[in-house]
């Protein structure tokens, strides 16, 4: 073998004597925190998660305390979990968590709970110490539930939904988003059926057992434990506001109906009146058309001179008459006296 060759060769075996060395020296806390745990984690798969882009420490760690804890999670288990963008420790804390509550949780579905985005050490302890949940939450601009008996009077309600973790359920299964949404549909329904707003004052837990015999929980993550009514006040009188404003309303639309015939008679009065300036002006053109028709008379010999001075002394002596028996008498005498006196 050639001086060149063996000095290649020396080198390469320092270099990775080094890198063992290097690595060794990094992971041997791990490595052997791990061995007096009695959560055994080889050396060799140490290096390998260095080279998977998996945190050494994240592993070790979760391991150990799941050793512990007695549950039989393998380091395998944690890093496909951990490169499936999950959180490991929180994971395995919940694990803990419900081993020590009795509650039935397997790895995988505590698993497909964190990859879900849920926040499955929050849903355990959630399980294990119900939650209470403001209808509706002072957050979204609403401080309470208005709803309208049956006598018009407007009802103000604020409920406390206390409700458990579902695991089983916690996958696929709605939000607290749908169980105040619920909540708050069925207290108005309830305040609205009934027949007065004194029934639903003087028994407000009508409106809890009757919200809670509608299973509102169904198809969500949580397990609803009972409903309160925290507190209940009197509103407005809508059904008198909305009477007075019909009254109102009715009354607009009388005085425009009243309006509108009052436009209709002007109108035909208007009409009238043209009329009668119609009737007058052909009243006016038939006279015009009478000395015409004398005159013809009198060129075509069918009336007399003497004739026409007999018409004009009738018609002068009818006018004289009028005018001596004045206004409202009748040419041939008065019309409200006796004719022998």
């Amino acid at each position: 073998m050639s001086p060149e060759l063996l000095l290649i060769l020396v080198v390469v075996a320092a270099i990775v004597v080094a890198i063992v060395i290097a690595f060794f020296f990094k992971h041997f806390n791990l490595w052997f925190q791990a061995m007096l745990s009695g959560a055994q984690v080889g050396f060799f798969e140490l290096i390998g998660m260095q080279f998977r882009k998996v945190r050494p420490d994240v592993i070790v760690l979760s391991r150990i305390q799941a050793v512990k804890a007695g549950l039989g999670i393998t380091t395998s288990q944690l890093e496909t979990h951990y490169l499936a963008r999950g959180d490991v420790r929180r994971v395995v804390q919940a694990l803990i968590a419900a081993d020590r509550a009795n509650i039935a949780l397997p790895w995988n579905r505590a698993c497909a709970i964190d990859l879900a985005g849920r926040d499955i050490l929050e849903a355990v302890q959630t399980s294990v110490n119900p939650k209470v949940i403001d209808v509706p939450q002072p957050g979204l601009g609403r401080s309470t539930i208005d709803a309208v008996a049956q006598d018009g009077i407007q009802l103000k309600a604020r409920a406390r939904v206390t409700v458990r973790a579902n695991l089983e359920r916690l996958v696929g299964g709605a939000t607290e988003e749908t169980i105040i949404a619920r909540v708050g549909e069925g207290v108005v329904t309830t305040i609205g059926s009934a027949a007065s707003h004194k029934q639903v004052l003087e028994n407000p837990d009508r409106i809890s057992k009757t919200v809670l015999d509608k299973g509102l929980d169904a198809g969500t993550a949580f397990e609803i434990l009972s409903i309160d009514i925290a507190d209940i006040d009197v509103g407005e009188n809508v059904g008198a506001k909305l009477q007075a404003d019909q009254a109102e309303a009715d009354k607009r639309r009388f005085q425009a109906e009243a309006e509108k015939r009052r436009a209709a008679a002007i109108a035909l009065e208007q009409e009238h009146k043209a009329e009668v300036q119609k009737n007058r002006a052909l009243v006016v053109l038939a006279e015009a058309e009478v000395p015409k028709a004398l005159a013809e008379a009198l060129r075509s010999g069918n009336l007399g001179v003497m004739d026409h001075f007999r018409l004009q002394n009738i018609q002068a002596d009818t006018s004289m008459r009028s005018s001596i028996a004045g206004p409202g008498t009748s040419p041939h005498g008065p019309t409200g006296g006796d004719k022998s006196s």
